[in-house]
Formats: structure tokens, C-alpha cells, sequence
């Protein structure tokens, strides 16, 4: 998923799979898929065979996933699909110990391993606690493993940590046990999210790739909207928000839609930058448009205990809204700029395309029925892959031949392994911070030091969510910041599910924001252009993404949390500001046209109107200090000037 990909995009380690790795990736992916669902299916109880415990289960999803690693990227950047003996010997060594752990999960939980562990199972730990390490550092980066590494150790350390972090060391041995036996650090909440509700929406989102989805949702947005005014860019918006939400990949995203989305944009009249931009944008809003949104969002519902429906629909309001702002800002630029949609002749037959796509919205919709309607979280995306995968073959344009089979079955394994080689090492983090008793302390420091002010507080959290963004994947910054920050937050008297999304929203950030801007990077190499330049386009682009979360975080009703009215009242202000703010950075009034014809009027009014936007958009309340009403007075009258002179000026 998105989270896991910055790795591939700084720094090549993945290796050719060898003939070799691919037969044992394709195994463990079908072995751990078979397994989660005679779990979360209670097949067990179904044919009255062995249920296994959670613990158990989740040894054995480590025993046949955290190997892969070692297999699948090399342990420093080079090129290649030979795999070192040495290699071989570290994944069979993990396979071992967590199978080991796995046949011994009664034993441990009857004799309490993670406190009186005999001395061989504690060298064990030791092993697979350093081969954890390590595969997170291939699969995550150095950056994730030295973060992981120091903290997992701050408990055998804290002695010499300094200020409100010291604390009494306890032995290294009892920190290995707790990490590998108890269950809130490896088997904590990442791996408990990965194997309960994550394995599912992988393999859906897997299959949508290898099925055609990219294609069709393409192709949808052409028929719908490339005719219109900069619609090649609309296009972009659509097919990778509907992507994206289903996958939870920004680069997959950028790479599946952008290579025709991009060039359709340069040759309508954008200029390569911001083509690149846009797709930046819209790749990036995927991830966080339910119903799939990547990892994150399910080891939030974990970390909340909210139903995964709970987390879909308050998200849903900041991603449509994000998504309205893109959408304003294009039309805004292909106004100001008189830019064209495509001929007739370059677009899809709306019919056609979707009499050969239609079980993908078929598909999608019956996957949002089973989250919110029915409630069957952890097994819809199950039912709605067998779906897709039966009508796919029984319709013959997408159909699979065995090699397209195993392909599917080795992206599967793939994603499998990325992911939980860096959730077990994140997993490290919390039980860190859980076994020394320092998250209490730390909100305590944090809320000290902030004197008690939300605001500092909440800028605080965005500048940090947004450097650990980009040095760990989101995922990992967002359990950090859940286990320190969120307490801090909601103690303040915050919304506990808009602190989380806060966090989420800031994590992913870095995707579009200079000098990192992964996802801008991306589409600026298909565009063929400079990455800083459509870093800055992206930035300016997605502005409304670093206003939003402050938003819904000062007032809950902006994510459908409060009373009905308020929600109406919020959410209709927010639009109008979305507006004025999208009128302000491209110079065109919706409605009105351009506002060069107020000549050395124009930047002044630029500016009163994205101040105007932003007031518009700021939900009132107690924190703000303001009713939404007396807010909205202020927007609009600042925003009344460039209005008059317009009306007046096309008069």
C-alpha cells in the first residue's frame, strides 16, 4: 500500500525474483490467505476442527510472511536475482522460531513466557527480535529501523535516556520476552489490524489491478468528463480517487492512471509540471477516500475499537471536500487559461465501456454494502474478490490464463510481505512505550509544554506527523503519534476519531510537499518534468489538504460527528470556502471570470479572497471562539470586494 513504498522509490532493493522465491512467496501468500479466512470465517467451528488462538494465529501469519523479506530484497541497493546463502539461512531461521512459537501458543499463555520464559525460548526471542529488525529494514528503509531499533530498546536503556524519559532500566532479557510473548508489541495492534481486517483489502486491492480496474475507472472518467474544460485533469481526479480508494497505493496510483491521464493533460494544454501535479493530488486523495483508504485506517478502527464503518464515513467528508478543492482549482486554471477538453474522436463510448466493466461498479458497490450495511468488515473484501475473480473469468476480456494466475498470487505474497515485516517492527514501538509506562509522561510533557493551548498542541502534531511522515511510512508515524500525541489531544477535550484522522491526513502530506514529494516525483518522471517543480504545483494544488484537518479537528460536524444542522452548516460553508480559496490561487471567480481584467486590483483581491476562503471554510465553536455565523459574516465581506468589481467590470 502507499505507506510501503517510499522504500522503492529512494532506494532499489528488490531483487528478480529467482525461480526459487517466487514458488515460495506464491506459497505463503496462499498459505496465510487460506488461514485468515478459516479464521475470520470460523471455519474451525464450522467443520468442529482446531480453532486456534489469536496468538497462535498470528505466529503462524510471521512464520509464513516475515521470511519473505530476506528473500525479496536485497540487504543493500544493488541489482540482481541470485539470493545469498546467507539470506536463505535468516528467512528458514524466522520461519523456525515463529512456527515454533506458533505450535507452542498454549504453552506459552499456560506458563506465562513473557514473564518466566525457560532460557532457550529466551534466545529465541532475541533472534527473532533482531530478524524482525531486519526486516523491516528491507522492506521499510534504514530510517524505520533505526527508529524501531532505539525504541524497542528503550526499556533495557531508559536509565540513560535523558529528562522526563529516564527511568529504570528493566533487564534485557524481560524486554525481549514482553516484545515476542506478550501481546501489545509484536502482536499488538499492527499485526492484530494486518491479520484480522488488512489481509483482505490487500488481496482485493491486488486483484482490482491484475482484473483491469485501472483501465476501467480510466476509461469511465473519459467517457464522463473529457470533454470538458481541462477534462483530461478532471479525468485524473476521478479515475484516481475511485483507484485509489480500492488499492490505498499513491505511486501504484500515479504509475496505473497517470501514464495516460498525464499525457492526455500536456496535449490539451497543461504545461508538464502541473499535469504532474494533478495526478500527485489525486493519487495522493485515494488513500484517503474510503471505503479501502490503505493500512492505516484499519489499525485505526484496531486502535479506536470503532467499527471500520465508523472510521469510512467520518472520512468521508475531508476526502470529498479535498477532492472538491482539486476539482475547483483545475476548472478555475482551464477558465483562466482557456484550455479545451479532448475531441470527440479521443473519447470512450460511456455504453461501451461500461457494458465491459460493469461488475467493477457492481463489485464496489457491494463492497460498501457489506462495510456499512452489514457490518462485515473483515470479511466483505473476501466475498467481493471471489466476486470479482469469478466474473472475470467468466467475461473474456480481462480473462486469467494460469501465468496471469500466479502473477496475481506473487503480487499478492509481495505486499504480504512488505507490510508485515514493517507492522511487527512497528509493533516494537508500542510495546515499548506500553511496558516502561511512558505514554502517560509523555502526554503530561506534551500538554506542559504546550501551556495547555489546543492550537499549539495541534500545530505541534502536524509538524510532527509531518516529518515522520517522511521518514517512516505512515502507518508507523501514526501509531507513534496515536500511542504519544492523541492522548495529549483528546485530553484537551478533542474528537478522539478527528485527532486520529488529523494525524493521518498530516502523515500523508509528505507525498506531495517539497523536498520530499514522493508522489509528485512519480508523475513528474512520466511527465517529463523537473520533481521540485511539480512538487510545488502539487503543493498548491492540494492546498485545501492543509487546512482541512485543522478544520474538522476544531469542529467534529465537518466529519459527520454532531448534530445534523451543524453538519449541514459546516459542511455547506466549507464548500463556499473551498471555492474562494480555489478562485484565489488560480485567479478565476467562479462564475464571474478572470480577475486580470481588475488589473493592479487583481493580487490584492487574490488575497482577500483566500482569506476570505479560509474564514468561510473554519468551523466555528468553543475552541475557535467564534459562532460559525460571525465567521462567515467576516469571510464574506472580505470576499465582497473582488465580487462587486467583477460584476461591475463585465457590465
Amino acid at each position: 500500500m502507499e505507506n510501503l513504498e517510499k522504500n522503492n522509490v529512494v532506494e532499489i532493493r528488490n531483487r528478480t525474483p529467482a525461480s526459487l522465491s517466487k514458488i515460495i512467496v506464491s506459497i505463503s501468500a496462499i498459505l496465510s490467505t487460506f488461514l485468515s479466512i478459516y479464521m475470520l470465517f470460523g471455519v474451525g467451528n464450522f467443520l468442529n476442527s482446531y480453532v486456534l488462538l489469536d496468538t497462535e494465529y498470528m505466529y503462524a501469519m510471521i512464520a509464513l510472511l516475515l521470511p519473505l523479506p530476506f528473500l525479496l530484497y536485497h540487504p543493500t541497493p544493488r541489482s540482481g536475482s541470485k539470493i545469498p546463502w546467507y539470506d536463505l539461512i535468516l528467512s528458514l531461521l524466522t520461519f523456525v522460531i515463529a512456527g515454533y512459537f506458533c505450535f507452542s501458543g498454549s504453552l506459552i499463555l499456560l506458563e506465562g513466557w513473557e514473564y518466566m520464559a525457560p532460557y532457550y525460548a529466551k534466545v529465541m526471542a532475541f533472534v527473532l527480535w533482531a530478524l524482525i529488525l531486519e526486516a523491516s529494514r528491507r522492506a521499510g528503509g534504514n530510517a524505520i529501523f533505526l527508529i524501531c531499533l532505539l525504541i524497542s530498546a528503550y526499556p533495557a536503556i531508559s536509565t540513560f535516556a535523558p529528562g522526563f524519559l529516564n527511568a529504570p532500566s528493566q533487564a534485557w532479557d524481560t524486554t525481549a520476552t514482553f516484545h515476542i510473548f506478550g501481546t501489545e508489541s509484536i502482536m499488538g495492534i499492527p499485526m492484530t489490524a494486518f491479520s484480522n481486517l488488512v489481509v483482505g483489502f490487500l488481496i482485493f486491492g491486488v486483484a482490482l489491478q491484475y482484473t483491469g480496474g485501472g483501465s476501467f475507472f480510466l476509461n469511465l472518467a473519459f467517457a464522463l468528463l473529457g470533454k470538458k474544460r481541462g477534462g483530461p485533469a478532471k479525468v485524473a481526479i476521478f479515475a484516481s480517487g475511485l483507484m485509489g480508494s480500492m488499492s490505498g497505493s499513491v505511486i501504484t496510483n500515479v504509475l496505473t492512471t497517470g501514464v495516460m491521464s498525464i499525457p492526455a493533460m500536456k496535449k490539451t494544454g497543461f504545461s508538464p509540471s502541473y499535469a504532474g501535479g494533478v495526478e500527485a493530488c489525486a493519487s495522493t486523495g485515494g488513500v484517503l477516500m474510503p471505503p479501502v483508504m490503505g493500512a492505516t485506517a484499519f489499525v485505526m478502527a484496531t486502535f479506536l475499537e470503532l467499527p471500520y464503518s465508523e472510521i469510512v464515513i467520518a472520512a468521508a467528508f475531508p476526502s470529498i471536500l479535498y477532492y472538491f478543492g482539486l476539482f475547483m482549482q483545475i476548472d478555475s486554471y482551464a477558465a483562466r487559461n482557456n484550455l479545451k477538453g479532448l475531441p470527440d474522436n479521443e473519447i470512450p463510448k460511456i455504453g461501451k465501456v461500461i457494458k465491459e466493466g460493469w461488475y467493477f461498479i457492481f463489485v464496489f458497490t457491494m463492497l460498501i454494502v457489506m462495510l456499512l450495511y452489514m457490518q462485515r468488515e473483515a470479511q466483505a473484501p473476501y466475498y467481493a474478490t471471489g466476486t470479482l475473480l469469478i466474473i472475470n473469468q467468466i467475461v473474456k476480456i480481462h480473462r486469467w490464463n494460469f501465468k496471469r494466475l500466479l502473477e496475481f498470487i506473487q503480487g499478492v505474497g509481495s505486499l504480504f510481505a512488505e507490510l508485515a515485516g514493517i507492522l511487527a517492527a512497528i509493533g516494537l514501538i508500542i510495546g515499548s512505550l506500553t511496558f516502561t509506562g511512558k505514554v502517560g509522561t509523555i502526554t503530561y510533557e506534551l500538554v506542559n509544554f504546550a501551556g495547555d493551548n489546543v492550537l499549539i498542541l495541534l500545530v505541534m502534531g502536524a509538524l510532527t506527523s509531518f516529518v515522520l511522515g517522511i521518514g517512516m511510512t505512515v502507518t508507523a508515524a501514526y501509531l507513534f503519534l496515536a500511542v504519544t500525541l492523541a492522548p495529549a489531544l483528546t485530553s484537551s477535550g478533542l474528537d478522539k476519531v478527528a485527532v486520529h484522522l488529523f494525524m493521518l491526513y498530516w502523515g500523508m502530506i509528505s507525498f506531495i510537499t517539497p523536498p520530499v514529494a514522493i508522489g509528485a516525483f512519480a508523475a513528474a518522471s512520466i511527465a517529463g518534468a523537473n520533481g521540485i517543480k511539480t512538487g510545488l504545483q502539487a503543493m498548491k494544488l492540494g492546498s485545501v489538504i492543509y487546512f482541512i484537518p485543522f478544520f474538522f479537528v476544531l469542529n467534529p460536524a465537518l466529519i459527520g460527528r454532531g448534530e445534523l444542522t451543524d453538519i449541514i452548516i459546516v459542511f455547506i460553508s466549507a464548500v463556499i470556502g473551498i471555492v474562494l480559496i480555489a478562485s484565489s490561487l488560480q485567479g478565476y471567480l467562479i462564475g464571474l471570470g478572470n480577475l486580470n481584467k481588475l488589473k493592479h486590483m487583481e493580487w490584492p483581491l487574490r488575497a482577500m479572497l483566500g482569506v476570505s476562503g479560509i474564514l468561510m471554510a473554519l468551523p466555528g465553536g468553543e475552541i475557535v471562539g467564534y459562532s460559525n455565523f460571525e465567521i462567515n459574516i467576516t469571510a464574506l465581506i472580505l470576499a465582497l470586494p473582488a465580487i462587486l468589481l467583477l460584476i461591475l467590470k463585465n457590465r
